[in-house]
């Protein structure tokens, strides 16, 4: 599972851990992404309650697989959560591959979830480890919200927090229109944005949350509001820019060396592409 940062990655996975709690199965949760291989399989072990005579990876894997086969002869599922994964070095990932090894003629002994921001995708991607790839069975990505899910999502928030039939009154439309503009839907950042804004409506004594009340907290936490169509619009301008560069610096050479014009090489043209929405060839 991947997604950008504060769209809700462990807030899901706390979830899933408690649903696991409820049951029989056993699960070791691993938060800590910057570990050795070795303190990896000693922090999983140690999480599962193993009792290891020693610290060798030998002895650790070796109690770990009687661990599972002995869970598997009672149908009981064990769960193995790497949160912050992107952080977590080809080595461990390689670790991690090889404990997928670890299975019965019909299933896994092992279930593991990989939950990291995009990185973990590239990382995924990369040819050393086309094998582990190969063997992610499901991938889930959590996608900032759209407008009216945020709508929705602010609503929901305050009718938790014990708001009445009114509360759609605090947030009017063209306040969550701007809350959207600056949280860009990541859900953590429009929590710090409404908690914020309802702190300084209150202070107002305001009865509702406006528009300029959101864009006094968001320069405050100094969030970014640069539209993406000037982005991209300001991207092409500097490619433009950088081709004239190119152009003219080699005029400039061959004016320096006395180069007539008929001596010139053919002269030298911005890329068909460059500025507009086309490859570059």
């Amino acid at each position: 599972m991947t997604g950008e940062v504060g769209t809700g990655k462990t807030l899901l996975v706390r979830c899933l851990l408690k649903l696991l709690k409820c049951g029989n199965d056993s699960y070791a949760y691993i938060f800590n992404s910057r570990l050795s291989p070795l303190e990896f399989l000693q922090y999983m072990s140690g999480v599962l309650g193993l009792k290891s005579t020693d610290n060798n990876k030998s002895t650790l894997l070796l109690d770990l697989v009687s661990f599972l086969v002995a869970r598997h002869e009672k149908r009981l599922t064990t769960v193995l959560v790497v949160d912050e994964a992107h952080d977590l070095s080809a080595d461990v990932l390689e670790e991690i591959r090889i404990l997928t090894n670890l299975e019965t003629t019909q299933e896994k002994l092992l279930q593991i979830l990989l939950v990291g921001q995009p990185e973990l995708d590239e990382k995924l991607d990369s040819f050393d480890l086309r094998q582990l790839k190969q063997r992610v069975a499901l991938r889930c990505k959590l996608e900032p919200l759209c407008p009216e899910e945020i709508k929705g999502y602010i609503e929901r928030r305050l009718q938790c927090a014990g708001a009445n039939s009114h509360a759609g009154e605090l947030f009017p439309s063209d306040t969550i229109a701007a809350i959207s503009r600056y949280s860009r839907g990541i859900p953590r950042l429009i929590n710090t944005v409404c908690e914020n804004a309802l702190i300084a409506g209150y202070a107002r004594q305001a009865r509702s949350v406006t528009p300029d009340i959101v864009d006094e907290v968001a320069a405050d936490f100094r969030l970014d509001t640069v539209d993406p169509v000037k982005i991209e619009a300001r991207s092409r301008s500097d490619e433009v820019e950088f081709w004239q560069a190119v152009k003219t610096s080699l005029e400039s050479r061959d004016r320096a060396q006395g180069v007539g014009p008929e001596e010139n090489s053919p002269p030298i043209a911005v890329p068909r592409g460059a500025g507009r929405n086309e490859p570059l060839i």
